[in-house]
């Protein structure tokens, strides 16, 4: 009887499993592991299983419905060889260009409205603006603008221009993609002042008051006490800008369809995909992009990383210099007042 209750007491007994289970790291884990399951389940159905299959179609000549035909690497070919999908990629250069307008305004006003303007609230409020109204409403708002005879040719016309010499804003193709890039600037520069601005206000004001000290003017002190705290917000529009401008959409496509030489890439994928359904063609078109986005994002990062390596490495040693000034003011200040 002795042995058969030892052998009981022994089945009775818990395993590892259950003991880590009754655990307190057991249940966080478990409780971590539930809470993250859902989610995980969720981007995998809605985004890695469809970027998959998109991955699939890439080497497929299809339609929507109908037979699929295996043909390799033609449409990443074709991406490159074709006057429309490649010539829409080199459209990107004029969103990328205003990109870089957009984001030295934006810094430019950042900087300014960070220290104490009157109305400078006002202003930021009504800088801001333009990125809370739909992507759809702008692109009519400027349709009308740019429109023959309509606002902006009477401002001009106001300042003394004739309506003969004014070219067709939407028309001309000199200087339609240049029209369609400045509603994108007007549009998403105030974004990016408001996320300067918080970056720049997070700065330590003893270090401008160092920098006083030190003899730095206002340009010295942009260059390398804000620029180098901000780097990280700086990377990080610069990024969303290039993507932004690689992926210009709304206004091309609302604006003027993508006629007369307006089509971006997306505009073009949009129009390969739905209108011509020619869905392995816009599946590898969306694959280079994602590689290009890819590449441009790495390329950026490197840049930063090594045009502020030396910039910060020189403000720790001002920041050695500035203290060492400051305790010498603090010196020569109890000195005058001891006497």
């Amino acid at each position: 009887m002795t042995a058969i209750a030892a052998t009981g007491s022994k089945e009775k007994q818990p395993s590892k499993f259950t003991k880590w289970r009754r655990s307190r790291k057991g249940q966080q884990t478990i409780v971590i592991v539930t809470f993250m399951i859902l989610p995980l389940l969720l981007l995998f159905t809605f985004t890695y299983l469809p970027f998959a299959e998109m991955f699939t179609f890439s080497f497929q000549k299809m339609k929507y419905i109908g037979p699929r035909t295996f043909v390799g690497l033609k449409n990443y070919k074709d991406v490159f060889s074709r006057s429309d999908c490649f010539g829409a990629l080199k459209l990107s250069l004029y969103y990328m260009g205003g990109s870089i307008v957009q984001l030295a305004l934006a810094l430019y006003l950042a900087t300014v409205l960070s220290f104490k303007v009157k109305g400078g609230g006002i202003f930021k409020g009504l800088m801001f603006f333009p990125y809370l109204i739909s992507g759809i409403a702008i692109g009519f708002i400027f349709k009308f603008f740019y429109t023959r005879g309509f606002v902006f040719d009477t401002v001009l016309q106001w300042c003394g221009f004739e309506l003969e010499n004014l070219p067709y804003w939407l028309k001309d193709q000199r200087i339609n993609n240049i029209s369609l890039v400045a509603t994108s600037v007007w549009r998403y520069f105030g974004q990016n002042m408001v996320l300067f601005i918080g970056a720049i206000m997070s700065v330590d004001a003893e270090m401008y008051e160092a920098a006083d000290l030190d003899g730095a003017n206002k340009f010295q002190q942009f260059m390398y006490i804000i620029l180098p705290s901000i780097k990280t917000i700086v990377t990080l529009n610069v990024i969303l800008s290039i993507t932004g401008s690689l992926s210009a959409f709304e206004p091309p496509y609302v604006i003027t369809d993508g006629a007369n030489g307006t089509g971006t890439y997306f505009v073009v994928m949009n129009d390969i995909a739905h209108v011509q359904q020619k869905v392995g063609l816009a599946s590898a078109m969306a694959i280079v992009l994602l590689m290009i986005i890819f590449a441009a994002t790495i390329l950026q990062k490197l840049f930063f990383k090594y045009v502020f390596k030396d910039a910060a490495d020189e403000d720790k040693n001002a920041g050695i210099r500035r203290q060492k000034k400051l305790d010498r003011e603090l010196k020569k200040k109890q000195g005058r007042s001891a006497v």
